[in-house]
């Protein structure tokens, strides 16, 4: 077994698809209308699709959706979450927190936020001591 992908509901595919594939430079796998059902999927992500992805669903008509408080983040590993952080932001992105260690311990996090308000996860490669 492995896991495929990851859905997260979008309001705005093109504004979602600017954001992942543009700012944080990930690559759009295929993308597919589905007009009886009144949505379009589209995956995205780094390398190759069998190595996982994340799934933007869009249903048409649908302007806005509640996150509720279970979901909690997307984590991308980055080699430099400082530089990353500076180059979302200089690319229009929104950081919500800056990169540093994580409370109480020493890995380099950052979080940026999508159009949506999902949180990604922004985690320094070889930092990850806890």
């Amino acid at each position: 077994m492995r896991i495929l992908h990851t859905m997260l509901r979008v309001a705005d595919l093109d504004a979602s698809l600017k954001f992942y594939t543009q700012i944080l430079g990930m690559k759009l796998f295929r993308k597919k209308d589905y007009p009886d059902g009144r949505f379009t999927l589209a995956f995205i992500g780094y390398g190759s699709e069998d190595q996982g992805a994340i799934e933007l669903t869009h249903n048409w008509h649908t302007y806005k959706y509640e996150h509720g408080d279970a979901f909690g983040h997307v984590a991308i590993e980055v080699d430099d979450a400082y530089a990353a952080c500076d180059r979302i932001k200089s690319a229009g992105g929104k950081v919500t927190r800056e990169a540093g260690p994580m409370q109480h311990g020493t890995t380099v996090i950052a979080f940026v936020e999508d159009p949506d308000g999902y949180k990604i996860e922004l985690i320094q490669k070889g930092s990850q001591g806890d």
